[in-house]
């Protein structure tokens, strides 16, 4: 019974033993990655890069699995100067992939110094790119676009060419262009392929944003101005033609009044000579009711009258005086 027992146990252990050096030997590779085979620290043969299950050495070769699929690299934004000596804040992605595993494996061994050794290399390719551009350069991306213009501006200011663009030559994505093949061509030595790379935020340095902010402040300010004084302007003109015709029209009316007055001054004194010329009596009473619709007029209390014995108001008192006595 001991030696049944003993034999079953041995074979349970020599199983168990079997199994874990199986275990050992027998590796998988997954659909996203590629695998580099290492002896002693050293790779062994060529790097597995089809999907399944695989063997090794065990206990003495260890499988270092790399990734297949597209990564990132995002970098932290950057201050750098431009080219017309503009500090400004630079924040950059890529993509890229590894397609050369054990050259990989061999320059850098995993992600992390791939990563820091992106960080350097596209670093230092934008702060060359940076330098040798103008801003507009690299904000811009079409090089013929045509702004819209306000319809207020005068032909003076088109004149000017207020409200146009600065032309550029090369533009945003040309700088992209040219930061992403220097770049590519030195990370090629590492086994990484770089596949894009974007420009994700451009602005300007924290130091110099308020003095661009207040320029832009002081711009604005001045075209308000500029439309202000205007307004005024043309509100001032307004108010002149208001004037100029209301004069005009006062004029043309005063003058008409006058017109007509005259007009009538004149039929009245028809009809009034018609009236007082038909008899002699006639003629002498409207020349007295004249006469004596004049002393109202002339004549007032503490009124003293100097007349000539001649005149007709002192004929008509005289006349009147005498009737009385």
């Amino acid at each position: 019974m001991n030696k049944v027992n003993l034999i079953t146990a041995s074979g349970i252990g020599l199983l168990a033993v079997i199994v874990w050096i199986l275990n050992s030997a027998l590796y998988t590779v997954g659909e996203v990655e590629q695998v580099v085979v290492t002896q002693f620290g050293k790779p062994v043969g060529e790097p597995i890069e089809t999907a399944g299950l695989q063997y090794k050495i065990p206990f003495i070769q260890q499988v270092n699995p790399i990734e297949k699929r597209v990564l990132e690299w995002d970098g932290n934004p950057s201050d750098m100067p431009t080219k017309d000596k503009l500090y400004i804040s630079v924040d950059l992605f890529a993509r890229w992939r590894i397609t050369d595993p054990l050259q990989y494996f061999l320059r850098l061994r995993d992600e992390r110094s791939a990563q820091s050794r992106l960080d350097d290399i596209l670093g230092s390719e934008t702060r060359n790119a940076i330098a040798k551009h103008e801003l507009i350069e690299i904000i811009r991306t079409t090089k013929d676009r045509v702004p819209q213009r306000d319809e207020l501006l005068s032909d003076a200011e088109k004149i000017l060419n207020m409200g146009t663009l600065v032309p550029i030559s090369k533009g945003r994505k040309v700088v992209e262009n040219e930061i992403f093949h220097s770049a590519a061509e030195k990370v090629s030595v590492f086994g990484i392929e770089l596949l894009d790379i974007r420009f994700k935020r451009i602005n300007y340095n924290a130091s110099v944003r308020p003095k661009i902010y207040d320029r832009m402040v002081s711009e604005r300010r001045q075209i308000a101005e500029r439309f202000l004084s205007e307004g005024h302007g043309e509100a001032a003109r307004i108010r002149g033609n208001r004037e100029r015709d209301l004069n005009k029209i006062q004029s043309e009316a005063y003058q008409q009044v006058e017109e007509i007055r005259g007009e009538a001054d004149a039929i009245a004194a028809r009809i009034y000579s018609a009236a007082y010329n038909q008899s002699a009596e006639a003629v002498k009473f409207y020349e007295f009711t004249r006469t004596m619709s004049a002393f109202p007029v002339i004549v007032n209390d503490g009124t003293t009258l100097i007349l000539s014995t001649e005149s007709d108001m002192f004929k008509y008192l005289k006349t009147s005086s005498s009737d009385q006595n």
